[in-house]
């Protein structure tokens, strides 16, 4: 027997799936780059069970992969190719253990997929600001591991800033738990921290007390066709201050995303009736039932166009419109795969930069593969944008991004770090991304991150081959 096998044998086998037919969707990534394998998926029910996985594993020098809902975008969250490792997934850690309305916060498993928890939180007339485009199937122990950003950060910060405690079964199977949802804890290190963008691989995150916020009251959407990029960090500071720091998203769509999504899905419609080169969705919300938020962004769109930083403007009227706003933003990664997919640039740099870093990289593309179809859109208000490439009309979609990314992306991460910025904003290190760590990223924050690893699974037996090589 191997060791993979012999571990399993000590398993209870009601929590042990081998069929490869089930396994197969365990072990390919989201964005099916990376096909891995392993000869079981491991489903614990409880803590307690997590636990004893662990340990018997590790007893057999077996390592783990924990996982989530498997959206990964870096590959963080499959086994490798020679079925040594084997897959622990938390699909069945998913009790919702207290919800504390008074307290603005919900204790939960990190099984829970991130819309059940939305719609929980409503039930109490409260809302979980943590919004994904993958939240139909994402799992909230994922979110933290990855530190998820989504469409709010803006005004409710990454995943971290919205974790009051946290539960994780660390690699000897011992329990690290602190979810006292407090909101002032300064008793000793922050421990928590460490596994919230860990990507799995200090521990495996079992639970989590998270923040809640007031459901809003009052919400405005708009959709902008702005006169240049080059205004983009003007308008939001304006939105800021006519809003009284009410804003929760500001996304950028370029014209050309806009493009390729409604090319091929034209039952969708623009939104503005002239196109436009660049766009901005903004969206507001305020608690407060006396607050005049429509007020506010009807008068900011109209000193916006009159001082020319806007060029058209539609408010949604209703909450069909909004979301045929929303509908728009969010499937633009779909236009995208409909069209061959794209090279992904997931960057950030500081607002005040956003607009040069966006010139300069088109510029980059343009001069090495001036056929090439951009696709730039993000979540500007924080800084991060996507910077995408689409192939050319009839090349070889596989051929094209092999190619691009080799010879041009590279000068694009390198324009990311002369700004200031960063290779990774919200997709974390994975797999794929690990030479742009060791090239863009600070040694003496490596040689930490090392000996933390080292410290916490000197046998490096938690997802191994992720984040730290």
């Amino acid at each position: 027997m191997t060791s993979v096998e012999k571990a399993l044998f000590d398993l209870p086998a009601d929590i042990v799936v081998k069929d490869q037919d089930i396994v197969s969707k365990y072990t390919t990534d989201f964005r099916h780059l990376y096909a891995g394998r392993t000869v079981a998926v491991l489903r614990p029910r409880s803590v307690a069970e997590v636990q004893l996985v662990v340990r018997t594993l590790a007893a057999h020098g077996v390592p783990v992969v924990p996982q989530g809902g498997n959206t990964s975008y870096c590959t963080a969250a499959t086994p490798n190719r020679d079925g040594s490792e084997v897959v622990v997934s938390l699909e069945r850690l998913n009790k919702v253990r207290e919800v504390d309305a008074e307290n603005l916060s919900m204790t939960v498993d990190a099984g829970c997929v991130l819309s059940d928890l939305h719609d929980i939180a409503s039930e109490n007339d409260l809302m979980l600001p943590l919004s994904l485009g993958s939240q139909q199937s994402c799992q909230i122990g994922g979110n933290l591991s990855t530190n998820a950003g989504g469409i709010a950060v803006v005004k409710y910060g990454m995943a971290r800033e919205l974790v009051l405690g946290l539960e994780a079964v660390l690699p000897d199977g011992s329990l690290f738990s602190d979810l006292n949802p407090l909101r002032k804890n300064n008793a000793g290190y922050d421990v928590k921290q460490l596994f919230i963008g860990g990507e799995g691989t200090l521990g495996i995150i079992t639970g989590t007390s998270l923040k809640l916020v007031r459901k809003p009251r009052a919400l405005v959407t708009a959709f902008l066709a702005i006169s240049d990029i080059s205004v983009l960090s003007t308008l939001l500071d304006r939105a800021q201050r006519f809003t009284g720091d009410a804003v929760t998203s500001f996304e950028y769509v370029s014209n050309s995303s806009l493009d390729l999504l409604l090319g091929k899905r034209p039952n969708l419609r623009r939104p503005l009736e002239e196109p436009s080169d660049h766009y901005v969705l903004l969206e507001a919300a305020t608690s407060s039932h006396l607050l005049d938020l429509q007020g506010a962004a009807e008068a900011l769109l109209e000193e916006a166009m009159s001082d020319g930083l806007v060029t058209d403007g539609t408010v949604a009227a209703n909450e069909e419109h909004r979301r045929h706003f929303w509908h728009l933003r969010e499937n633009i990664p779909e236009g995208e795969v409909l069209n061959g997919g794209s090279v992904k640039h997931d960057v950030s740099v500081r607002t005040s930069r956003l607009a040069a870093f966006i010139t300069e990289a088109s510029e980059i593309v343009k001069s090495r593969s001036n056929k090439a179809i951009l696709s730039v859109y993000g979540h500007v208000g924080d800084g991060n944008v996507h910077f995408n490439v689409v192939p050319p009309h009839g090349a070889q979609p596989a051929e094209f991004k092999e190619n691009f990314e080799q010879s041009v992306s590279p000068l694009i991460y390198s324009l990311a770090a002369r700004m200031g910025g960063s290779f990774s904003a919200e997709y974390g290190i994975g797999r794929s991304k690990l030479e742009l760590l060791a090239e863009f990223g600070d040694p003496g924050k490596i040689a930490l991150m090392r000996k933390l690893k080292t410290a916490l699974d000197p046998k490096g037996s938690m997802n191994p081959g992720k984040v730290i090589p």
